[in-house]
């Protein structure tokens, strides 16, 4: 079984993106659990979600305490949030940051395990034309957790794309080329 905790702001996407990992994953034959934690959330205000994927029925029903892997959709939250707090170190951290590795670094408390960097502010306006980092979290996540191939989450996503968005079609090519993008440009520092 894979745990995955995501931060985030309210606002940001970060539980829609866990919600669509768990789809895209049970849509592969997965057991899946997506779940947010909520407290008085608004926008802006620091936010949890969470992600089980498994090969067997789940029969855990908690937050995640130990996560194998930990998506940051908001580098701010670096200073405010423990996000490393229990992280095993076999598994990887995932930042939305274009800020320099070392800084990163800095800001992780000393974890040794591997972390990854993608610059979702900068897909999303290339792709999007607006800050949405949720898209090319979710494609980063997935590369590197392997909890799908590529091809499995792009073929699951265009589908569930065009069903989100029938009525604003226009959105679901940006989304796409947000997610491939993010799929080639997340890396280990």
């Amino acid at each position: 079984m894979i745990e995955i905790r995501w931060h985030g702001r309210g606002g940001q996407g970060a539980k829609t993106a866990s919600l669509l990992l768990a789809d895209a994953a049970f849509n592969t034959g997965k057991y899946i659990q997506g779940f947010p934690e909520y407290g008085p959330e608004r926008m802006g205000a620091p936010i949890t979600a969470y992600n089980r994927i498994s090969e067997t029925p789940i029969t855990i029903h908690s937050n995640i305490y130990e996560p194998d892997y930990v998506v940051v959709v908001d580098d701010t939250l670096l200073d405010a949030v423990d996000v490393t707090s229990g992280l095993k170190e076999t598994g990887a951290i995932v930042i939305n940051s274009s800020k320099e590795p070392e800084e990163i670094k800095q800001k992780l408390k000393g974890y040794k395990g591997e972390i990854y960097l993608v610059d979702a502010r900068k897909i999303s306006l290339e792709t999007l034309g607006k800050y949405f980092p949720n898209t090319p979290m979710l494609a980063a996540i997935a590369k590197v957790s392997k909890v799908m191939t590529d091809e499995e989450l792009i073929n699951d996503m265009e589908g569930s794309l065009k069903h989100k968005f029938a009525k604003k079609p226009e959105v679901i090519e940006g989304n796409m080329n947000a997610l491939k993008m993010a799929l080639n440009e997340v890396k280990k520092i």
